[in-house]
């Protein structure tokens, strides 16, 4: 019987296919756009898919993982910590985050890329301001605000009337760093239009906050759109580990 928590050498292969087509993939359209690989990191999206595939990730030279539910993300991450005990991955929370939740993601997170509120920006600055008590922390947590270009609330996102106010919020609260801006091209946009719009926003807020240099943009259907418009991280899954999910779901 096959060990669960080894990938078989048919998976490992299509991860190392799948992963030199993405570098390929970014470092063309930076060609492109007359930018250098090295400007733009690449985020792997690896919510549903099992840590053992996270761990030949890893062996393949990866070093960033993203995940959107925080319960899953607590268990993925000491089962890769278990896996490949000597690496030391950064973990990127993506998804919406309920202001309770704040707390599991602390131990683990190295940032959190979907701050769209001004309610949860101060629910995780009271949290790391606990956990900095606790000793449990040495410092601010880095974060982004998630940018919404059409101010669409289901989907989640600061509007772009609220952008200003919480980024200078954000600046304001002792546990946060803020990092940049993340955002998501709309379904039905034209993917040059909508980077166009975040990439003024994101070029308006390192204005008025000359740090905030991160730009998390494209996915694996635009990120050529993205880094025409000068993303510095893109988030890639299902072009990177495929459509597939853990079979308790």
């Amino acid at each position: 019987m096959s060990d669960p928590r080894t990938p078989t050498a048919d998976r490992v292969g299509e991860l190392t296919d799948r992963l030199a087509a993405v570098r390929e993939r970014v470092a063309d359209a930076c060609r492109a756009a007359g930018r250098d690989p090295s400007e733009v990191g690449l985020l792997a999206v690896t919510k549903t898919i099992p840590a053992a595939d996270v761990a030949a990730l890893v062996d393949l030279g990866l070093d960033a993982f993203a995940e959107n539910r925080a319960q899953e993300a607590a268990v993925k991450v000491e089962e890769v910590r278990a896996l490949r005990p000597d690496a030391a991955p950064d973990w990127y929370f993506v998804g919406g985050l309920q202001r309770n939740k704040a707390r599991t993601v602390l131990p683990w997170v190295t940032r959190i890329d979907s701050v769209d509120s001004p309610r949860l920006a101060r629910a995780i600055d009271k949290e790391v301001a606990k956990a900095r008590d606790a000793g449990e922390r040495d410092g601010p947590l880095p974060v982004l605000v998630q940018y919404s270009v059409d101010g669409d609330a289901d989907r989640g996102g600061v509007a772009p009337d609220g952008l200003v106010a919480l980024t200078d919020l954000v600046t304001e609260l002792p546990g946060l760093e803020l990092a940049g801006l993340m955002a998501v091209a709309p379904l039905g946009w034209e993917p040059d239009a909508a980077f166009g719009r975040i990439a003024e926003a994101h070029r308006e807020t390192v204005g008025r906050h000359p740090g905030a240099t991160v730009l998390s943009a494209g996915m694996s259907g635009d990120l050529e759109s993205a880094i025409g418009h000068g993303s510095t991280v893109v988030r890639v899954g299902t072009a990177l580990v495929g459509d597939r999910r853990i079979a308790s779901e």
